[in-house]
């Protein structure tokens, strides 16, 4: 029987539905919700006296507050990983969950309400919000600079409650130009959004290009003077009130999260691209089920199929090796770029090796890319593209050659070291 969540399909319904994913719990949005008016139903008051949501309806009652809900969800798979393997895990998750709420969400939420005329706006304490928030991100930052994840090794529900906090933050208040003060925050939030149980439930993510400008639930006083009637004035009026109507619709869309309508797809510009006579989805399947003879089968199978018309390789390696002195972070770091690069997996194929015996561990790659260059949005959408050093191959230089060889068949000791580890995108 599927648990029932009331409410908006919004970031505070997003932390069940996430853990749901999780746990293999079935969970479902109530039908036919609507803001208002479900939730001033006596039927709703009898679950939440203070008619807000979300609320879960189980078969043992109803559970109300957002964080409660998510707990409640995790809990009702048995060791579930989300609430850690032992009991300092699960003080920590608790911390991080407070930290979430307390440090990160009030704060985004104070800069965000008065920006959409859901509160009043006063300047100084929105400058104080912004210095609170800073202040949590600076310690998130320095947090997440040595780990993945909040906790532990894998997903935690600490994760889910601060990645949901953070989407209003990231889709609506703060830019690139203010983010890029905390780098680990970033590749945290963009690779938790895109592990595949938050994509299901969130969808696309797009960072916020600009902050909203504030509106104010009063006008600005008209002057005497606009009191005599003009006939020049009033379409000036018409087109101001036209304006202000649309702005406040626009932030009570933002106040409430909910979903945009879909947009047409637009063509990926590598469709658009002249045929090529290799069928990528062959050299996988080759590549994938090559057990034995993998130089004589799989390697030569590849060069048989290449079109270097249609298709490119390139070398790359990672600009900061230095950094890599945490196995299991290097790995970590490795798993998220590829995670971030599934826009792509239509149209590449790659070779990523973490190399070395001990830190600091060195990271190396191979890219086969449709098309003459590396694909414009994925330099655009993957920021971690810029953490590496591109170089194309040069299929005239043997040496190189046989490099693209030994990268594609994990080839150890590679270049005089061992393999820590080899991870295929395909």
């Amino acid at each position: 029987m599927a648990l029932v969540l009331h409410g908006l399909r919004n970031k505070n319904a997003y932390k069940a539905l996430i853990a749901a994913e999780y746990s293999g719990v079935e969970v479902k949005l109530a039908e036919n919700f609507e803001m208002g008016v479900s939730n001033k139903t006596p039927e709703f008051v009898k679950i939440n006296p203070l008619g807000k949501v979300p609320v879960l309806v189980t078969p043992d009652g109803a559970v109300f507050e957002s964080n409660a809900i998510a707990r409640y969800v995790s809990h009702l798979k048995a060791d579930n990983p989300l609430n850690g393997s032992s009991l300092i895990d699960y003080a920590h998750i608790e911390q991080w969950i407070d930290f979430a709420t307390l440090e990160v969400d009030i704060h985004v939420l104070t800069w965000f309400r008065p920006r959409i005329g859901r509160a009043v706006y006063i300047k100084p304490a929105e400058e104080a919000s912004i210095a609170a928030l800073k202040r949590a991100l600076e310690a998130l930052n320095k947090h997440l600079a040595s780990t993945t994840y909040l906790v532990g090794h894998s997903v935690t529900l600490a994760d889910i409650i601060l990645t949901c906090n953070l989407l209003t933050g990231f889709t609506q208040l703060m830019t690139k130009d203010f983010t890029s003060e905390f780098p680990h925050v970033e590749r945290y939030f963009w690779t938790l959004v895109n592990q595949p149980n938050f994509h299901k439930v969130i969808g696309g993510v797009q960072q916020t290009l600009a902050i909203p400008p504030v509106q104010s639930a009063k006008g600005p006083a008209q002057p005497k003077e606009s009191a005599k009637p003009k006939a020049k004035v009033e379409p000036k009026k018409e087109a101001k009130k036209a304006e202000k109507e649309a702005l406040e619709a626009k932030g009570k869309e933002a106040a409430e999260e909910e979903e945009e309508a879909p947009k047409p797809k637009p063509k990926n510009p590598l469709d658009l691209l002249p045929p090529s006579q290799m069928v990528l989805d062959d050299w996988k399947r080759l590549y994938s089920n090559t057990k034995t003879n993998f130089r004589e089968v799989a390697i030569k199978g590849f060069w048989d199929m290449y079109d270097p018309e249609g298709y490119s390789l390139w070398f790359c390696d990672y600009k900061y090796n230095d950094e890599n002195t945490v196995s299991y972070v290097t790995l970590n770091k490795v798993g998220g770029f590829l995670q971030r690069l599934d826009l792509v997996r239509k149209y590449a194929f790659g070779k990523m090796l973490v190399i070395g015996s001990n830190p600091p561990f060195k990271v190396k790659g191979l890219w086969l890319f449709r098309g003459q260059e590396i694909p414009k949005f994925v330099l655009d959408e993957v920021y971690d593209m810029e953490l590496y050093e591109w170089r194309k191959v040069d299929l005239a230089d043997e040496g190189q050659k046989e490099r693209v060889n030994q990268m594609i068949e994990d080839q150890e000791p590679f270049e005089g070291e061992a393999l820590l580890d080899a991870k295929c995108f395909k």
